[in-house]
């Protein structure tokens, strides 16, 4: 899942796709309504592969947040963004027990709750190519070793 070409930008609700650079913006396209706009270089963007959230440990990647949410979920909707704050909360917690509860505002949640929520039912989210890389990864050192029993280093 590449969340790099996913955008939020502060004053505007939703999520956007970036489909085209201009010469001084960024076309994107809504996922609410499929417009497509330019989003200037003043606007505040941020790519949601860059985001991450404050907790207890190590900050957590939202593609982590969102894989925890896919997996608890079973590819589930979340909650409705717009429930009361202590659900949100609740629902969060359940989530992502190790969230920083001090720094990780109401809002935030809501966000993310929201964001989750658009790119599933957009389809955007796809967490197999993760389980593929994870699966094949562990054949790529076993054929590493393999050559080396086969054809050990000559002594110096």
């Amino acid at each position: 899942m590449d969340l790099s070409k996913i955008l939020s930008i502060a004053g505007k609700n939703g999520l956007f796709k970036v489909v085209s650079q201009a010469k001084n913006a960024v076309i994107v396209e809504s996922l609410n309504d499929n417009k497509r706009f330019p989003a200037f270089g003043h606007e505040k963007m941020s790519s949601l592969e860059e985001i991450s959230v404050f907790t207890n440990g190590d900050d957590m990647a939202l593609k982590e947040v969102f894989k925890a949410f896919h997996e608890k979920l079973e590819g589930k909707p979340a909650i409705d963004h717009k429930s009361d704050n202590a659900a949100l909360k609740k629902f969060f917690l359940e989530m992502v027990p190790e969230f920083d509860q001090n720094r990780v505002y109401v809002s935030d949640i809501k966000k993310m709750i929201s964001w989750y929520n658009t790119l599933l039912e957009q389809g955007l989210l796809d967490f197999s190519e993760e389980i593929k890389e994870a699966e094949t990864a562990p054949e790529a050192d076993v054929v590493t070793d393999a050559v080396t029993e086969i054809a050990p280093e000559p002594e110096k």
